[in-house]
């Protein structure tokens, strides 16, 4: 972060490897979407699988596809496989990419999950739109934090929200504008 009188600026090039969810959940290729569905509301529930032929990642299986593809339709989850429902070629993103990055990924596929992949092209983990959310949020809310403090820093008169006093040597203390002589009351 860096600072002048000017402008606040955070940097907001947040890697996505620090919002992954690493162990994304896998499947098989030929394992049926009764199995992925179990396995999305095992421990640690998911709404998506990897979808794994050889142990190399194929596709995706979400939830989404489950309800669409198979319960709309009202096909046997135990019957269909999830090589038959899943989104496939699979959209992944690198782990030296941003959250800016993964953001215009998924908008450009529209998509809501991508996988992250290292450098041998092995899944390591998992981000999805609700993850991006949350990292904004927190951005943004730490930006209006420092708006704020910079708006305080910048009031140097005004009235005093202790005494009542104009003073043309306001102090902000915790959200508070003090003047001069309220300050040495607070020091006796």
């Amino acid at each position: 972060m860096s600072y002048n009188s000017d402008t606040i600026q955070l940097e907001t090039k947040v890697p996505v490897r620090e919002i992954m969810r690493t162990n994304p959940k896998t499947i098989d290729y030929h394992a049926t979407v009764a199995h992925a569905a179990r396995k999305m509301c095992s421990k640690d529930p998911s709404g998506s699988c990897i979808v794994l032929r050889d142990g190399v990642a194929v596709g995706i299986v979400t939830e989404q596809d489950i309800n669409c593809k198979v319960v709309a339709r009202d096909l046997r989850p135990s019957e269909v496989h999830v090589s038959e429902i899943m989104t496939s070629p699979l959209i992944t993103i690198g782990t030296d990419k941003t959250v800016e990055d993964a953001a215009h990924l998924m908008i450009r596929n529209r998509v809501r999950r991508l996988p992250i992949i290292n450098d041998k092209g092995v899944v390591i983990g998992i981000v999805s739109v609700r993850d991006i959310v949350a990292v904004s949020t927190e951005i943004n809310e730490l930006m209006g934090e420092l708006v704020v403090i910079n708006r305080a820093d910048d009031i140097s008169s005004g009235m005093c929200s202790r005494c009542g006093q104009m003073s043309d040597e306001l102090t902000s203390i915790d959200g508070s504008l003090i003047c001069p002589n309220c300050m040495e009351d607070d020091r006796l």
